[in-house]
C-alpha cells in the first residue's frame, strides 16, 4: 500500500471522526437522572474567568467544538500529506511522524476516557499515519 493511499484513508477517517465526535457530543442525552443533574449543574453554575461569565457546560461545548475543528484540520493535513507523498516525499520530513505521535496521544486519551468507537478510530488512524510515515521515510532515504 502506498503512503498516498494511507494518508487518504486517514483523511477520510478523520473526517468521519470529526462528524461523529461533533454529532455525538452535541446530541448527548444524559442516560440517568444523576447524569442529567450533572449536565444541568454544568450549564447552570456560572463563574467568572478572565472577566467573562463562564460555566463548565460552556467549556465542554467550546472544547468539544475546538476538537472538531482540529479533527477537520487534521483531515485536510492528511489529504495534503498524501499529495506530498506522491510528489515530494522529502518535504514531509518529521511532520509525518509528529502526526502519528499526536494520534498515539489521542489513542491514549481515548483509551483512558472514551468508548470503543473513539479507541478504534484512533488506533486505525495511528496505524495508517505511522505506516505512511515509515513508507515516506524509506522513499526519502532512497532518493537521497
Amino acid at each position: 500500500m502506498s503512503a498516498t493511499v494511507l494518508y487518504r484513508i486517514a483523511s477520510v477517517l478523520l473526517l468521519l471522526f470529526a462528524l461523529g465526535h461533533t454529532a455525538g457530543f452535541l446530541r448527548l442525552v444524559p442516560p440517568s437522572p444523576e447524569a442529567l443533574a450533572v449536565r444541568d449543574s454544568m450549564n447552570n453554575v456560572h463563574f467568572q474567568v478572565g472577566g467573562r461569565d463562564s460555566s463548565y457546560g460552556n467549556f465542554y461545548r467550546g472544547f468539544g467544538l475546538f476538537n472538531s475543528i482540529f479533527l477537520l484540520f487534521s483531515a485536510v493535513l492528511a489529504w495534503h500529506l498524501g499529495t506530498l507523498a506522491a510528489t515530494a516525499p522529502q518535504a514531509i520530513g518529521f511532520i509525518g511522524w509528529a502526526f502519528c505521535l499526536a494520534m498515539l496521544g489521542n489513542l491514549a486519551l481515548c483509551w483512558a476516557y472514551f468508548n470503543v468507537v473513539a479507541i478504534s478510530f484512533s488506533a486505525v488512524l495511528a496505524l495508517c499515519l505511522g505506516w505512511a510515515a515509515w513508507i515516506v521515510g524509506s522513499l526519502a532515504a532512497a532518493r537521497s
